[in-house]
């Protein structure tokens, strides 16, 4: 096995580093005090050929693969994770575009997101269907060749900003299976009868919009069924076995831009007359906190190699997300007490870094799901 990234992986991963620093880095506190979604850094990150980046070539994007999605998910997680939400999830929901899409649908839709004209959106938990997904209640009713959608989604990132959104509906309240009574239709935020209330208050990613939607009486043309009708949730299911990578490398990125922050801290901080870092004490937590980091980027990158090479593994991407964002959490409060009162307190970044952390143990499936799917892949 080979562990060296190609040219163009390097070049993808610095190019992401520097955009992160000398782009998000400015702005990441007022983004997070003011809860203020950047619109303007989607052009800046369109013109740095980060929007996309799994998009191919035919429909306008780099043609990269979820190796490089990771791995740019990585370095701008490793300044702030909510403005790279802004930039990575530009595309969030449209992944089932290319996936289960026909190829009008792919030509209409996907290069408006590579050039920063468009953002999407996923609608798929609601008030009483998170990890539950198959008892989602958004009905959408077919008459004629239009589908008439009626329900609540909550949680749904770019809620309010996007243009766009891959809903989750039932369609056949009566299939036998309960697994075959959803499909994936997508629906135009500007149409009649879409509603969306941003939610604030968050505890972390502040910067990225998230957003409860209401659909009542919708009406979408019947083309606008990704897929095959009673698929939708088989769909998700693969949906989320690939992006479950990007949220572990998000985890890998957090916990390394903590590690970064906490190591200047410790050489600059005197204690007793001498550097922080001097106390062995407090470099046996740094070894730890860098060991566990390495391990989660390497099954990160395993399970994103893997599906490019098309060999999706449902558990070993579970076992990536769980790992990571336990790990995320684990090592950001270590660097917070670490860097003792200091940490505490707004002017440093590292309290950005732990109220930041905790989501990636919850969205895109929390880790008890994930769990779930490794246990019994087991049996």
């Amino acid at each position: 096995m080979n562990f060296q990234l190609t040219e163009a992986q390097n070049m993808v991963k610095d190019t992401a580093y520097k955009f992160a620093v000398n782009e998000m880095e400015p702005i990441a506190k007022e983004c997070d005090r003011e809860e203020r979604y950047p619109k303007e850094l989607l052009k800046k990150a369109r013109d740095a050929g980060l929007l996309g980046v799994f998009v191919p070539e035919e429909y306008g994007g780099p043609g990269f693969g979820f190796m490089e999605v990771a791995l740019v998910t990585e370095q701008l997680s490793r300044v702030d994770l909510g403005l790279c939400a802004v930039v990575l999830t530009t595309t969030f929901g449209s992944e089932n575009i290319l996936f289960f899409g026909n190829e009008e649908q792919k030509g209409n839709y996907l290069p408006l997101l590579v050039n920063g004209e468009a953002v999407s959106a996923g609608a798929y938990t609601e008030p009483d269907a998170g990890t539950d997904v198959a008892a989602t209640k958004t009905r959408a009713v077919r008459e004629g060749d239009e589908y008439v959608i009626n329900g609540n989604k909550m949680f749904i990132t770019n809620g309010t900003v996007c243009d766009w959104m891959v809903v989750l509906c039932v369609t056949d309240q009566e299939a036998e299976k309960r697994h075959q009574r959803q499909s994936l239709i997508l629906v135009e935020s500007d149409r009649k009868g879409v509603a969306a209330t941003k939610i604030r208050g968050k505890m972390g990613i502040r910067a990225s919009d998230t957003a409860e939607i209401s659909f009542e009486d919708v009406r979408v043309p019947a083309g606008n069924l990704i897929g095959q009708e009673g698929k939708g949730f088989h769909q998700l299911m693969h949906f989320f076995d690939v992006t479950r990578t990007m949220v572990a490398a998000q985890g890998v990125g957090l916990a390394q831009g903590a590690l970064d922050k906490t190591v200047r801290y410790v050489q600059e901080r005197n204690v007793f007359g001498k550097p922080l870092a001097f106390n062995q004490g407090v470099q046996f937590q740094l070894a730890e906190m860098a060991t566990r980091i390495e391990l989660a980027r390497n099954v990160t990158y395993k399970a994103a190699y893997e599906i490019d090479q098309g060999r999706i593994d449902p558990k070993l991407n579970a076992m990536a997300k769980y790992y990571s964002g336990e790990m995320a959490v684990w090592v950001c409060d270590k660097a917070l007490q670490l860097h003792g009162g200091y940490g505490y307190i707004d002017e440093y970044d590292v309290q950005r870094y732990y109220r930041d952390a905790k989501v990636l143990e919850i969205y895109e499936g929390a880790k008890e799901a994930e769990k779930l799917t490794i246990a019994r892949r087991l049996f």
